[in-house]
Formats: structure tokens, sequence, C-alpha cells
């Protein structure tokens, strides 16, 4: 552990009344696993712990309360996991009751959580429904009516699921809360207090984030908890390469074009759906097999768009900040910010789809002349210190860092043209003025500009809350 983790650590252990932890174990296989549960882990070719997982664990498995903490992509999911499945293993759950609990802030995470998992509960035996918004209420009733030890939720379904009293957490014994602290910003805390509040006391909790700034989660619902904190706090991955490129504005749609029509899979960030899908529909004229995420999107069509880019079917993936977290995608190299991140917890969400389980890759930021003094300041809240070019497209040195090159041309949707933004200053936002997407000609961003954005961002998250 760094001495700046150690100190981190040390403070948060002060918070909550911690006390020592049990000692990190250096292989799965001295922590007592289940037979099963290793036998899976071979056949995954997991074979030596990462770091969360190799603290977590023996706490996890002793049933102690655990707080952890590791940046995106360390391998929280299998961490708190494997204790919960093996705890639970031998058990039965009756209709409508669950044995155990994950709560994760958004449809996507829930998903890979559940993917992540069951493997490791088929093998020993239990069932594990997911419940989240956006698809089939009734399928999902069921699934708990017919009895599933394991529940991996979003607050919101799983809200509703116990209001029409399709589910009842009067036997939950582990629960465990994942990126607590994004289903606190999005504004779930009433619901999770309330979810935990109907759990069994004398239950085990486990929260997981990549921050430890909860306190009133901690202090309220976690006893005793075992600490673990493998990364500094806001802490950037050191096998990330950060770039931040200026852009002249009406080049703009130019290098993103030309970044997406690279050689392997990309994931680009904008701030708003509208954006997106204009982009989006650009890319797929110009020849890249590209493709739109958002919360505008049923939940159907986002499993299926995320299915295609892990797939290689879908190259560049074109996505608000719901793909900001829960999502992973082997050897994904590369992540754009299209529009710059609006604080630096979100920069480092975003950056966190690339260089996952320690592997390496390359964020790029593209910004007008206007906003590197804002963008800077997001970076050096983040503790990052990026390499910042001046690039134009068709330069060598954009394909250098980023793969770029030119697209076909060849639309993929019949009848499709490539659509030129009237603005060409703030091509993915589809703005009637002359003025910059942040305010002004390029300039520093406006109050007026600034609170719209801040508005959309929470009729943003208010539209999946109510999905979620």
């Amino acid at each position: 552990m760094s001495e700046s983790a150690r100190v981190d650590a040390q403070q948060q252990d002060e918070v909550s009344g911690a006390t020592e932890a049990l000692p990190p174990a250096a292989s799965f296989a001295e922590l007592g696993l289940p037979a099963e549960i290793l036998r899976v882990l071979a056949e995954h070719g997991v074979r030596v712990p990462f770091p969360i997982q190799a603290a977590a664990l023996p706490n996890a498995l002793a049933g102690r309360d655990v707080l952890g903490r590791g940046r995106t992509g360390s391998g929280k999911t299998l961490a708190f996991g494997l204790g919960m499945l093996a705890r639970t293993a031998g058990r039965r759950a009756q209709p409508k009751e669950p044995l155990a609990l994950v709560l994760v802030p958004t449809r996507e995470l829930a998903q890979q959580v559940g993917e992540v998992l069951t493997a490791y509960a088929e093998a020993l035996g239990l069932r594990l429904a997911t419940v989240v918004g956006g698809v089939s209420f009734g399928r999902q009733a069921a699934a708990l009516r017919d009895g599933a030890e394991i529940v991996v939720a979003t607050p919101g379904r799983l809200h509703d699921l116990i209001d029409r009293k399709g589910c009842r957490l009067g036997q939950v014994r582990i629960t465990v809360l994942d990126e607590a602290d994004q289903m606190c910003d999005m504004g779930f805390l009433p619901q999770v207090t309330e979810i935990l509040d109907q759990v069994r006391p004398d239950g085990q909790r486990m929260l997981f984030s990549a921050t430890l700034d909860r306190d009133e989660l901690v202090q309220d619902y976690l006893r005793d908890p075992a600490v673990h904190s493998v990364d500094p706090s806001s802490s950037a991955v050191s096998t990330i390469e950060h770039h931040v490129f200026v852009v002249h504005g009406p080049d703009r749609y130019a290098v993103t074009t030309e970044i997406a029509a690279r050689d392997g899979r990309v994931l680009l960030f904008l701030d708003t759906k509208h954006g997106v899908d204009q982009l989006t529909r650009h890319l797929r004229a110009s020849g890249v097999a590209a493709a739109a995420l958002h919360s505008g999107k049923s939940q159907p069509q986002r499993t299926r768009t995320l299915a295609q880019f892990k797939n290689g079917q879908v190259s560049a993936l074109v996505a608000t900040n719901v793909a900001a977290r829960g999502l992973h995608v082997d050897d994904l190299d590369l992540v754009v910010n299209v529009d710059p991140a609006a604080d630096p917890k979100d920069y480092l969400h975003r950056a966190g789809r690339t260089a996952r389980a320690g592997r390496s890759g390359t964020v790029v930021t593209l910004v007008l002349a206007g906003q590197r003094r804002e963008t800077s300041q997001v970076m050096a809240d983040a503790h990052v210190t990026p390499e910042v070019t001046k690039v134009r497209s068709g330069e060598a040195e954009l394909s250098r860092i980023t793969g770029a090159k030119a697209p076909s041309g060849k639309p993929l949707d019949r009848g499709a043209a490539a659509p030129r933004p009237k603005n060409h200053n703030a091509p993915f936002r589809g703005l009637g003025s002359t003025k910059d997407a942040r305010g002004g000609s390029g300039g520093r961003p406006s109050r007026k500009s600034s609170e719209a954005r801040k508005l959309a961002e929470a009729r943003e998250a208010a539209r999946v809350r109510r999905g979620g």
C-alpha cells in the first residue's frame, strides 16, 4: 500500500471507528473458498487476486462489514461477490425472499455484475436474478417468485418490486452497495437507506466505491468495518496516457470522425443525448460502424448495443455519462471526451473505461482554445497531467496518438448522408447560434450556459432514476 493510501485508510478508520482488518491473501487458494469457485476461477484464467480482492476477501469471508475503495476496473466485483456467494452456498431462498443483495446505480452495471457472478453462482447451485428498469417487470417478479438466493438490482426497480409485494428483504443477510458514491450522486440515497432499513439488522454490509466520501452510510449502516483503500482518493490509473487536443472549431468534426474511423474500438463521450445521436448519424453516414448509448434508449436497445460493441460489430460507441461507470470492455484502449468532462470525478470514471485489469490505454479530450482553462482545472483536480497538443485533421500526430485515419465515406445506412452542422464550433449539440456550446464564441463559459448545462444533466439523471 502506498503512503498516501495508508494515510487515507487511517483517516477513514478514524471516521468509521474501524478496527484492524485481516491481512491480505496472496492467492485465491489460501482463502478457503469452495472448490467450485476455485474451479471456475481457474477456467477463467484468474489465479492471482487483484489488490482489492486480496485485501477485502478475507474479511468478507469472515462475515465482517467491509468498506472498500478501489479505482474503477480494479476487480471490486469479485472482491465482494466471491465472499457473498461462498457465505450463501448451501442455503435456499423462499419465494420472494432473497438471501443476498447487491445494489448498483445503473442498469449496465447491474447486468455486468450479474454476468460476472453467474458462473460462480451456478457452480454453487445458487440462483441469481438481475432486477433493473426498462425490461419486463413480470419476468423479474417471476424470477423472485420462483426463488433467487442472490439479487443484483438498481434501487428504483427494487423499490417498485417491494411496493408491489414482489420482494421482501427480511431474509437478506448480506447486502452490498457497489459504486455507492454514484448512487448517492444520482439521488438514490433515500431509496438506498429505505432498502437498508429492511434487510436483516444483524446481517453483513459491504460498501464498495471509487471514493469513500459517504460518511452517513458508513456511520449509520456499517458496524466496525474493515477498511480497504488500495488506491489514493481520486487517483488516476498509472497505465493511462492522458492527452488534450486543442482543436480549431470548424475542424473538430473532422478530427472526431478520423479518430472514430481508426482500426479498433473507441468510446466517445458527449454531454447530451442529442449530441450523441447527431454524431452517431454522422459517423455511420461517413462509413464508421458507430452506435449510440444514452438513457433515451430502451433497455433492450442498450443491451444490444453494448453486446455489439464488445463483439466488434460496433467499433465506435458514442455515449453520455450513462456509460461512464459499469461498462467493461476487454482491450478497450482509447476513450475520447468529445465534450470535456464537467468535473474530476466524471473525468476519472470516463477514463476508467480503458486500462482495466492492469492493461494500458489512452484518454483524449478535445477542447477549443477558450475551454483550456476550465479543462485544465478539472484535470488538475483529478490529479492528471495531460500532454497538450494542437492538432488538425489529417495530421500525422493525430494518427500517431489515436490511430486516426480517413473514414471510408460509404454510408452504412441506406439513403444516409453525413449531416453537416450549421455551427461548426458546436457540431454535436445542434445549436442554432454562432456561440460555442459552452457559451461565447470559444471563450469562457457564460453563467447562463453553465446553468443550462446543469439543468440538462439533472434532467438526464432524473430520467435514469425513473428507468433505474
